[in-house]
């Protein structure tokens, strides 16, 4: 199991006073694994410092006007190259059965292409089997990684460091088409209202099946991760 993609998969979530609590632990767990370099551990510094001082709040409405109120940095990553159109539903039953072939099932409300679940999913493989999976989605990452460091906030320094684990760039022909498509302004509710009334893509896990993985990314994660009060 590694604890690297654990971690960053917490980074990626909705904030939390339990991660507030992790980020000792986070930092130790980039420390002690050789996943990410040590240019990328430094990076990653002002992000663990901003999460674990900053108010629960500003931290949470930050992230919900960044993530979730901008179609072009959805962490859903299916939204980049399917929309909301059939195909969508279609690949990720196609990731939910991989997700099954290795033991690791869904039984939460999380998309089977959040791209937190993917790195959970990632922290129970192999390193290179790991590298790989994150390789398949290369391009997205490293096109969101292009759009965060636009925006100028912290949060770029993890999808760099993912784009450097799937060595993946903007160079490539697929992630050139993604950044062709006009950043989301989060504060234009008008036109968010009108690509969310698109049809939805109704998705869920089945509660019956292996693996359980709840809401709280952290709850999951091996002791040595979890906050000191946990």
């Amino acid at each position: 199991m590694t604890r690297t993609f654990k971690a960053l998969s917490a980074l990626l979530s909705y904030p939390s006073t339990e991660l507030q609590g992790a980020i000792p632990a986070i930092r130790e767990a980039f420390r002690t694994e050789d996943i990410l370099l040590a240019g990328e551990v430094a990076a990653l510094g002002p992000l663990l410092d901003e999460i674990e001082t900053s108010d629960i709040y500003d931290l949470q409405e930050r992230y919900v006007l960044l993530f979730d109120r901008s179609r072009t940095l959805s962490l859903n990553l299916f939204e980049h190259i399917h929309g909301e159109g059939r195909d969508r539903g279609g690949a990720m039953v196609d990731l939910l059965e991989t997700y099954r072939a290795h033991g690791f099932d869904l039984v939460g409300t999380e998309l089977p292409d959040h791209l937190p679940v993917l790195l959970e999913f990632a922290s129970t493989l192999e390193p290179n089997e790991a590298r790989d999976i994150l390789a398949d989605a290369g391009h997205i990452i490293a096109a969101l990684a292009e759009r965060l460091t636009r925006r100028e906030t912290p949060y770029a320094t993890v999808l760099i460091a993912l784009s450097q684990i799937a060595q993946a760039s903007t160079e490539t022909e697929q992630a050139q088409a993604l950044l062709l498509e006009k950043d989301d302004d989060p504060e234009d509710l008008e036109a968010l209202d009108a690509v969310y009334e698109e049809a939805m893509v109704t998705f869920g896990p089945d509660p019956n099946a292996g693996c359980p993985v709840s809401r709280d990314i952290l709850a999951r994660m091996d002791a040595p991760l979890r906050p000191a009060n946990a």
